[in-house]
C-alpha cells in the first residue's frame, strides 16, 4: 500500500504544471499548435532554470566565505567525502515556508494524515500474503489540492433565502460579472424575490415589507441593472451536470446540502461563505471574498473531499418481476401464465409496476446524501423494528425510534445529537446510530467505507418506516422493501480556508463550542491546599482525638 504524502510540495507543484501542459498538448491536435506548444514547454522550463540560478547566486554571494572555511575543514578531515554539486542539485528556494503558508494556511506538514504502512510479516514465519487486490493508490489527503485544466468561466452562487443575504449576494455577483468575467448562475426562484423587483404591488404588502422595500432600493438597483446578464436553472428541471466549473454559497449548511443535491455525480468545487447559523461547513468570511475568490480561481487552496452515501429503494417483487420479464425476453408475446401472475403484481404494488419497471427505484437512479439517510417510525405509536444487514450478512435488528446512516461529515449533525462520535471528514467510514434505542447496550458503531449496508423492515414488525434523504425526499418503507447504501464515488471537493485539519477544529470550537469548560485552578491559587501538607491535617485530627 503506498502513500501519497504532501511533503515534497516542490514536486507536488511541478506535476501540476505538467498536468496542464499535457492537458493542452492532448486538446491541441497535431501539427502547428502542437509543435508551439511543445516550444512553449521548452521555454518555461529554461525560465524555470534561469529563475533557480539568479535566486541562487543571490544567496551564494553572502555565504561563500562560510561554505569555504566548512569546505576545507570537510575535506582536511574526509578527503574523499567532496562532491560537486550540478546545477540541478541547487536548492532554488523557490517554495519556501512563507509561499507554503501563504498557499495553503499552515503547509508543510511533516506526517501524512492516513496510518502509515503496517508491516506485513508477523514474527519469524507469518505474512500476509500478497495478491493482486491489495495493491492501491491512497493519497494523503493534507496534498489534497485544487486545480484547473483550464480556467472556469462558469459560476453558480447559491444563497439561502434572507434579506441580509442581498447585500453580499449581489456584491459578489456585481464582481463576478463586472471583474472576472464570468457566466453566474442563479436559481429562477432568486429573480422572483419582491425585494429584487421593481413591480411589485406595495400598496397590497404589509407596511414592514414596504419599510424593508425601500430601505434595499439601493441592491435592488445595483441587481436589475446585472439582471439580464445571469443564467437561471429551477431544481427538478434544469440539468446542471457539465455546465457548472465552481460554486459559491452564501448562507448556512443547507446552501451546501443543496449544492450536493443537485449534482448526483460529479460535483465542482464549493466555496462556501458563512451568512447562516451554525456555519459548521462554511469557513469563509465576507469581508475580503475579493482576494479569496481570486485565490481560489488561481488554484491556490486545499480540498476536503467530503464523501457522499449512495442510497436506493428496492420495492417488494422487484427481482421476482425482473426475473419473469427475463423470462419472457426470448419471445415478443408473453406466456399467459406470465402475463397473469404481472398483472397480479401491477395491482398488488401500484400503477407504477410496468413492462418497463419503475425507473425512480432502480439502482440506477440512487440518491446521493451529502449528511446521513434517516429511517423512523413516522407518525406510528409503535417502535420501529429494523434488521441490519452488512454485505449481505445480517448484524442486528434495531427496536427504537429509528437508524441513522451518516457519512462523516454527518456526524456532526443528527448522528451528534443522537449520541454519536464525530469523525473528520477525510476518514473513510459510514457511521451506524440508533435513534432512542429501546436497550441499555446498543451504541452507536463505524463500518468501513467500503461495505454495502442493506435496511429493511422485519418481518414481524408491526408498522412500516419512514426514509429520508438529507431532510427531503421522504418516502415510506414497507414490508419487503429494502435500502441499500454504500459510499458513493463522487464526493463533494469542499475548498479550505485554512487547511483540514484546522478547519474543522475550528468548526467544531465556533460552532459547537466543543469542550468549552472552566479551566481549573492550580494548587498555588487555593490556599486551604498549600498552607499545609496532608501529613500536617493528619497530625492535627489525632491530636484532636487525643483532646477529646
Amino acid at each position: 500500500m503506498t502513500c501519497l504524502s504532501d511533503i515534497d510540495l516542490a514536486t507536488l507543484h511541478q506535476h501540476r504544471l505538467e498536468e496542464r501542459f499535457s492537458y493542452k498538448l492532448a486538446w491541441s491536435g497535431t501539427g502547428h499548435h502542437q509543435t508551439q506548444y511543445n516550444d512553449l514547454l521548452v521555454r518555461h522550463i529554461a525560465s524555470l532554470k534561469r529563475q533557480r540560478i539568479v535566486q541562487n547566486k543571490a544567496n551564494v554571494d553572502t555565504t561563500k566565505a562560510r561554505d569555504q572555511n566548512t569546505a576545507s575543514n570537510n575535506l582536511a578531515s574526509n578527503p574523499g567525502s567532496q562532491q560537486a554539486k550540478t546545477e540541478e542539485e541547487t536548492d532554488d528556494g523557490y517554495f519556501d515556508s512563507a509561499t507554503r503558508r501563504r498557499r495553503s494556511g499552515t503547509w508543510p506538514r511533516t506526517r501524512s494524515l492516513n496510518a502509515p504502512s503496517p508491516f506485513q510479516q508477523f514474527g519469524p514465519c507469518g505474512r500476509i500474503m500478497k495478491n493482486s487486490a491489495m495493491v492501491m493508490q491512497i493519497q494523503d489527503p493534507a496534498s489534497q489540492r485544487l486545480t484547473w485544466y483550464k480556467p472556469p468561466l462558469t459560476v453558480l452562487v447559491i444563497k439561502k433565502k434572507d434579506s441580509q443575504v442581498l447585500l453580499p449576494f449581489v456584491q459578489l455577483v456585481e464582481w463576478l460579472v463586472q471583474e472576472k468575467h464570468m457566466v453566474v448562475w442563479v436559481e429562477s426562484a432568486v429573480l422572483e424575490d419582491k425585494l429584487l423587483r421593481d413591480d411589485v404591488k406595495l400598496e397590497a404588502e404589509s407596511a414592514k415589507f414596504r419599510q424593508v422595500h425601500g430601505d434595499y432600493a439601493g441592491v435592488r438597483a445595483r441587481f436589475l441593472a446585472l439582471r439580464d446578464m445571469l443564467v437561471t436553472f429551477k431544481d427538478g428541471r434544469d440539468d446542471l451536470t457539465d455546465r457548472i466549473d465552481f460554486i459559491v454559497c452564501l448562507g448556512g449548511d443547507g446552501t451546501l446540502l443543496y449544492a450536493s443535491q443537485l449534482f448526483q455525480q460529479s460535483v465542482p468545487p464549493v466555496m462556501a461563505f458563512y451568512l447562516g447559523s451554525l456555519g459548521f461547513l462554511t469557513p469563509f468570511q465576507c469581508d475580503n471574498f475579493q482576494e479569496q475568490v481570486t485565490n481560489v480561481l488561481e488554484g491556490h487552496a486545499a480540498l476536503t473531499l467530503r464523501s457522499r452515501l449512495s442510497c436506493s429503494i428496492h420495492r417488494k417483487g422487484e427481482r421476482r418481476k425482473e426475473s419473469l420479464l427475463a423470462s419472457a425476453s426470448g419471445s415478443n408475446l408473453l406466456k399467459p401464465n406470465l402475463h397473469r401472475q404481472l398483472n397480479h403484481m401491477e395491482l398488488n404494488n401500484g400503477p407504477s409496476w410496468s413492462l418497463k419497471g419503475n425507473n425512480n427505484n432502480t439502482p440506477n437512479n440512487s440518491i446521493l446524501v451529502l449528511n446521513e439517510v434517516v429511517i423512523n417510525r413516522g407518525p406510528s405509536p409503535y417502535l420501529s423494528n429494523i434488521d441490519i444487514f452488512l454485505d449481505g450478512k445480517y448484524i442486528t435488528s434495531v427496536q427504537g425510534d429509528g437508524l441513522i446512516v451518516s457519512t462523516p461529515t454527518g456526524s456532526t449533525a443528527y448522528a451528534a445529537a443522537a449520541g454519536a462520535s464525530m469523525i473528520h471528514p477525510s476518514v473513510p467510514a459510514i457511521l451506524v446510530t440508533p435513534i432512542c434505542p429501546h436497550s441499555l447496550s446498543f451504541r452507536p458503531i463505524v463500518v468501513p467505507a467500503g461495505v454495502e449496508l442493506k435496511i429493511s423492515i422485519s418481518p414481524d414488525s408491526r408498522n412500516t418506516s419512514r426514509v429520508s434523504f438529507d431532510g427531503r425526499n421522504d418516502q415510506e418503507l414497507n414490508h419487503g422493501d429494502s435500502l441499500r447504501v454504500t459510499t458513493s464515488v463522487y464526493p463533494v471537493p469542499s475548498i479550505c480556508s485554512q487547511d483540514q485539519i484546522s478547519d474543522w477544529f475550528d468548526s467544531l470550537a465556533e460552532g459547537l463550542h466543543w469542550n468549552v469548560r472552566k479551566r481549573q485552578k492550580c494548587l498555588d491559587e487555593l490556599s486551604d491546599l498549600t498552607t499545609s501538607g496532608s501529613e500536617d491535617r493528619l497530625d492535627e485530627f489525632d491530636n484532636l482525638k487525643i483532646e477529646a
